[in-house]
């Protein structure tokens, strides 16, 4: 019997993460002050899914959210279930929707 070459990480019976679903929020609620299209921090704008795509990516959105030391958004960490939904969101492929 042949094995697929990817195995789906998600149990069965579980929704997977999607941007449109379950990130967008996190992200407009969260880092839309600093990372809007007006005046980018670090020139980093997140105002939609490609750029936050790549970001997590290539980029070190996911690191720095999960920073204690210099946690993004600046005003401290996200509560956990959002981080541990866009680790979902990274594990379940960075799927749009």
């Amino acid at each position: 019997m042949p094995v697929p070459d990817t195995v789906d990480p998600t149990p069965p019976g579980e929704a997977k993460v999607t941007y449109e679903k379950d990130v967008k929020d996190i992200i407009f609620n969260n880092c839309l002050t600093c990372h809007s299209t007006v005046n980018p921090r670090a020139g980093l704008i997140l105002v939609n899914y490609n750029q936050v795509k790549n970001s997590a990516q290539n980029g070190n959105l996911i690191a720095r959210m999960n920073d204690a030391a210099n946690p993004m958004p600046p005003n401290g960490k996200l509560v956990q279930s959002s981080l541990t939904l866009i680790d979902k969101w990274k594990a379940d492929g960075f799927l749009e929707n």
